[in-house]
């Protein structure tokens, strides 16, 4: 399939990436990641491999929507959902301890 990262063509396949990764250790994920083989790796980690280019030359957007395209699960970073405020009953009750249930 056909693909245009930083403004360079492509002609990848599903099979070309996964040879392409194979024996690659994974980095640490901080940002968006794929998974391919059972591994999970950064999506630019995967770009540079697989364009041979530098890392800020490419986006993960550039490199996420090919990798999708080719039927690899993509996976965003979510930002944690902040626990619910407490109410000053809730906190002081939760600090007094909860009456023993029967």
């Amino acid at each position: 399939m056909r693909f245009v990262i930083a403004r360079y063509p492509f002609d990848l396949t599903k099979a070309e990436v996964e040879a392409a990764m194979k024996g690659k250790k994974p980095e640490t994920v901080t940002g968006e990641s794929v998974i391919i083989s059972r591994r999970t790796y950064p999506v630019k980690q995967v770009g540079e491999v697989i364009t041979r280019q530098d890392r800020r030359d490419f986006t993960a957007g550039e490199v996420t929507r090919a990798l999708s395209r080719l039927g690899f699960t993509c996976r965003s970073v979510t930002a944690p959902v902040p626990a619910p405020a407490l109410s000053p009953l809730e906190t002081a009750s939760a600090l007094l301890g909860a009456p023993a249930q029967d």
